[in-house]
């Protein structure tokens, strides 16, 4: 098959293994190796409350600093995380198409999804972007926070609930803000994308200020604009019969027993529509366009963004610190993943019988730019608002060893999403006329007028027939937390040190959908109205640190969590231990073990009955019974999908995580390091919320044969599945719901190792060179929806897109006046859209140079994807390339200039 390739002989793999082994040799370093080995600080570091000399602990922790993540070619902390070699699990993103979540981004760690990684900024936990993740579970939205404010990102790869709690169960992300600057700067960053879209713009302010011996401040200010990027501006997707398939239909009238198209006077009318490429199809009178579609999926969303972020410290004395420190984020976006379309009669039964012509028939019709006005006059908006304070007061105690803290946390997110182009309930009545009764079946009659279908609206026209929503959701937190630390005895090698912990939290949310979605308002609308709900927390934690012998020491923690809902509560203890092992000074052997827990989702436990639909569904089945290939099936990519149910549940029961792990760090030398780490991770009582595709391919599977029909994996399927009997007269085995309630049922877990390495050298008098490796390999992972089932090798599932490896490498240069990184990311396999073949693996490289002009003026250049390299993918039909896994921008600029005052 031509336009993609298999991996057949592996030869990536065998370069990137002689790539790591070549490292090794020459004893590459890892991220902390700017710290001399015999240069340590007492520090604090995610995963740990309690401050130790020591320059790496027994967990693995990856740092993210600021300077990574401009040079590297970033502009946020979720694109820095998205790259991070661990974060093989792919997720929906702003250009993911007709998500539930346009606006924001997140990661999944480990494959393990986004509700299972804490995430943190300044190591306390913000409120959950509104809207749940695919429409299921609650996650933080890493896009809103700028890179202009951030200190340093630090990545925790265990499993830590012992330390923090709920949802730290494939690792923590702790975002750590700026506490000072290098003075007052001013930045400036433009650019776009070589094929067009995207063009882009941003401008930062930071600064800091002593303004007396006690009293700083630590602001930044970031603006920031881009324009979208259209499906219909890359090439390869901006035609949907790329490879010989079918045009969609744009309008048409069906025999609905048939499927025969019937007579609508062709075609002419409509053919200056979607810039002319309407065309009569197949000798029918089947009105078709290719690119219908592309013409309004946009790939990048347009954004416009404001955020502000302000810290103070107020210092007393050596003993006393006041500090309070607020961050706000604006954010407006727009996208469109669909243009309108009407089918006849779709809220009821889809068909009518035509007293004209005596045939019960369908009608059709989709809405083109040149009818509603333009394509942007439908766009979906979003206008966000995030809020995040954190205030309080720490320092010591007496002239003990002790230290404290004590703060409120309070974060809240607001979401108003507004979509137009959605038809009114009278578009019936508009393409068919008033109904005139009904047969003896029940069947609407109806004496419609043909030239409604084959004559363009005018924008005006469009608008009387449809309108706009408005739906408005928020979630908030707040918390009070109390910390302290210090020696509590002496043992024979050392001092003993404690942590202790308390944590009164409350979280909520509300999700209010547009009051006319349940009012007749809107065609083939339906909501359950509004929802949500609140719930406490309560946490008490210890941390103990006991050297054991000059070299051995273990770290000891357990936590007690409590949830509460005004009816019932659910409680977890977990405890995390760990040994840090030091045979000589430049080698650490560590191994830990830990249980974690998350508390049940509260999208889950509080969502109403709510029906919806997806944005679009295959039925395999379907597809399979008519002998179609899937990329050429008339019930493939459907959109809009079937129609489901979701009801939450107030009794689920806590998510249970255990994890474990060894490895170790060697420093031959001051400027090497080298760590290997091996990890595993295992959920039991796996909340579990279907993926309709995944469901839908099962339930093919079982009717097949290929899987058992008697399992209890069939049976569910075919519960959840409800469809027409075979013997209706037009929608025979038509799907008509799928429910996709959640419980606890599944189990899923995963192993396998991270290597990180870095090296410091200066050749000869060439300047300043740094060489770092991260690469993360899944070794296993499987996943069974219910425990009597078997398990599913996830790693050979042909549906699970997620990458089983990841490998990022960096070379950073530099010398007087100018430096330079290159940054190579290599993608491991991933099975095509159709499952058929493992699509080969893939890379991509970020270059930036940079030139300092003076001591206060530098400029910089950086070019994301140097050689433009955007994967493909046939096997599925448009548009072409795997959309989860990779971009579709391609080779993207930008000209950096800053300056300090």
């Amino acid at each position: 098959m031509k336009n993609f390739e298999i991996n057949r002989n592996n030869k990536y793999v065998a370069l990137s293994s002689t790539f790591l082994l070549f490292n090794i040799f020459f004893q590459v370093g890892t991220v902390h190796a700017e710290k001399e080995a015999d240069n340590t600080v007492n520090v604090t570091v995610t995963g740990s409350r309690i401050s130790k000399a020591a320059k790496d602990g027994a967990n693995s922790i990856t740092v993210i600093k600021a300077s990574d993540i401009e040079r590297e070619g970033f502009s946020n902390a979720y694109e820095a995380l998205n790259n991070f070699s661990q974060n093989t699990g792919t997720t929906q993103g702003s250009d993911a198409g007709n998500t539930y979540t346009p606006t924001a981004n997140t990661i999944s760690l480990k494959g393990l999804g986004p509700n299972h990684t804490l995430i943190l900024i300044n190591g306390h936990r913000v409120a959950d972007y509104p809207t749940a993740y695919d429409g299921a579970v609650n996650f933080v939205n890493l896009a809103n926070i700028p890179s202009a404010i951030i200190d340093r990102i630090e990545i925790l790869s265990n499993g830590a609930s012992a330390i923090y709690g709920s949802d730290a169960i494939a690792g923590v992300v702790n975002i750590i803000l700026k506490k000072a600057t290098d003075g007052t700067q001013i930045n400036f960053k433009t650019g776009g994308t070589q094929q067009g879209g995207g063009e882009n713009g941003r401008l930062q302010l930071t600064g800091s200020k002593e303004w007396n011996d006690h009293f700083n401040t630590v602001y930044a200010v970031e603006l920031s604009t881009r324009k979208p990027i259209w499906a219909k501006d890359r090439d390869f997707m901006s035609n949907t019969s790329l490879l010989g398939e079918k045009p969609r239909n744009i309008a048409g009238r069906k025999d609905a027993v048939t499927g025969a198209y019937l007579p609508i006077g062709g075609c002419t009318g409509l053919s200056k529509l979607f810039s002319g490429t309407v065309i009569q199809y197949g000798g029918t009178d089947n009105c078709a366009s290719s690119v219908s579609r592309p013409t309004y999926w946009t790939i990048q969303t347009k954004n416009k963004s404001e955020n502000l972020y302000l810290g103070n410290t107020y210092t007393v004395n050596d003993n006393l610190e006041f500090f309070a420190e607020g961050l706000l984020g604006l954010n407006q976006m727009e996208n469109n993943t669909r243009g309108p379309s009407w089918t006849s009669l779709s809220a009821t039964q889809g068909y009518f019988l035509n007293q004209n012509s005596g045939n019960y028939e369908i009608w059709n019709r989709s809405f083109a730019p040149e009818e509603i006005g333009e394509v942007n006059a439908i766009n979906s908006k979003w206008n966000d608002l995030s809020a995040n304070i954190n205030l309080g007061v720490r320092g010591n105690i007496a002239d003990t060893s002790w230290k404290y803290e004590t703060s409120y946390t309070g974060s809240i997110y607001t979401s108003e999403i507004t979509r137009k182009g959605r038809l009114l309930a009278n578009v019936d009545n508009y393409f068919l006329g008033k109904q005139l009764g009904t047969d003896a079946s029940g069947i609407p009659i109806y004496l419609p007028d043909i030239s409604k279908i084959n004559t363009p609206l005018t924008a005006n026209l469009f608008n009387t027939i449809s309108g706009a929503t408005v739906e408005k959701d928020k979630s908030w937190s707040q918390s009070l937390n109390f910390s302290t630390t210090g020696n509590v005895f002496k043992l024979p090698k050392g001092q003993a040190k404690l942590a202790l912990i308390a944590e009164l939290g409350r979280q909520g949310f509300t999700i209010k959908p547009d009051s006319n979605l349940s009012n007749n308002v809107f065609y083939n609308a339906n909501s359950q109205g509004g929802y949500g709900g609140i719930r406490d927390r309560q946490a008490l934690g210890a941390e103990l640190y006991l050297p054991l012998l000059t070299n051995l020491s273990s770290t000891l923690s357990g936590r007690y969590d409590r949830y509460s809902l005004s009816d019932n509560a659910i409680s977890k203890f977990t405890f995390g231990s760990n040994l840090e092992f030091r045979p000589v000074s430049t080698l650490l052997l560590r191994a830990n073990y830990a249980t974690s827990f998350r508390a049940p989702d509260m999208n889950y436990v509080f969502l109403q009955k709510q029906n919806g639909y997806y944005p679009s569904t295959t039925d395999y089945w379907r597809c399979e019974q008519s002998g179609q290939p899937l990329n050429k099936c008339q019930y493939a990519n459907v959109s809009p999908g079937a129609n489901y149910t979701l009801v939450g549940n107030k009794d689920l029961k806590p998510e249970n995580g255990a994890s474990y792990g060894a490895g170790f760090v060697w420093s031959p030398k001051k400027n090497i390091d080298v760590s290997l780490d091996y990890w595993h991770v295992k959920i039991n009582n796996l909340i579990t919320n279907l993926d309709p595709d995944r469901l839908l391919k099962t339930e093919a599977d079982c009717r097949a044969g290929r899987d058992n029909i008697a399992s209890s994996q069939c049976q569910d399927a075919f519960a959840r599945i409800q469809r027409n009997p075979a013997s209706n007269l037009i929608t025979a085995n038509d799907i008509t719901n799928i429910n996709v309630q959640p419980i606890n049922a599944a189990t899923q877990q995963v192993s396998g190792i991270d290597l990180t390495t870095n090296w410091r050298f200066s050749p000869l008098d060439l300047g300043q060179f740094i060489w770092s490796i991260n690469y993360t390999r899944l070794l296993s992972s499987k996943s069974k929806q219910f425990e009597s089932d078997q398990y599913n090798n996830d790693l050979k599932d042909m549906t699970n897109t997620d990458w089983r490896d990841k490998l990022n490498t960096s070379l950073s240069w530099s010398k007087n006046k100018f430096a330079s990184t290159v940054l190579v990311n290599r993608f491991g396999k991933i099975p095509s859209s159709d499952g058929s073949v493992y699509l080969k693996p893939e890379i991509t490289v970020n270059w930036s140079a940079s030139y300092k002009v003076s001591s206060q003026l530098s400029a910089s250049v950086i070019v994301n994807n140097l050689f433009n390299n955007i994967p493909k993918d046939y096997t599925g039909g448009w548009p072409y390339y795997p959309v989860n896994n990779y971009s579709a921008y391609g080779r993207e600029a930008w000209l950096e200039v800053n300056y300090k005052f």
